[in-house]
């Protein structure tokens, strides 16, 4: 089989619709579009959020809050849930992830003081609370900012 045999297959391929080139092409004088009004014009596109002039849906509801679109999301540990590792263990991102303490590699973890630490623990994460640092640094551990 050659390249020049190729062909694509049956059903596969349509060519496009060329409309406007004579009555007899069946797409020629109003193109398909029918006779007047808005979306017979160029241009004359309706967005998918038009309610045909009734005050849309987005204006009616109340708007509430406020969201910085510059925010610092954290994720956030309690040094409670810090206590299902091993002693002396290295606790990092992928170790919390696979523990199902966090959701996302790419977004940064803060320990907080929450509850009581069992183990000595080498921390690893990019922030601490000043309580959770010194419960960590108080059972002999570590908690290294990353």
């Amino acid at each position: 089989m050659g390249v020049n045999e190729l062909k694509p297959r049956d059903g596969s391929f349509h060519y496009r619709k060329r409309v406007g080139r004579g009555i007899s092409s069946g797409h020629g004088k109003t193109s398909g579009r029918g006779h007047k009004g808005q979306k017979s014009r160029s241009g004359g596109k309706i967005p998918p959020y038009f309610e045909g002039g009734q005050m849309p849906l987005v204006r009616r509801i109340p708007k509430r809050g406020f969201r910085s679109w510059n925010r610092k999301e954290w994720q956030i540990i309690n040094l409670e849930a810090l206590n299902r590792f091993e002693e002396g263990e290295e606790v990092n991102k992928e170790l919390l992830r696979k523990a199902g303490l966090i959701k996302k590699l790419d977004l940064p973890v803060k320990i907080l003081g929450g509850g009581e630490l069992t183990k000595k623990l080498i921390v690893k994460a990019d922030a601490f609370s000043l309580s959770a640092k010194e419960k960590i640094e108080e059972k002999g551990g570590r908690a290294e900012v990353v």
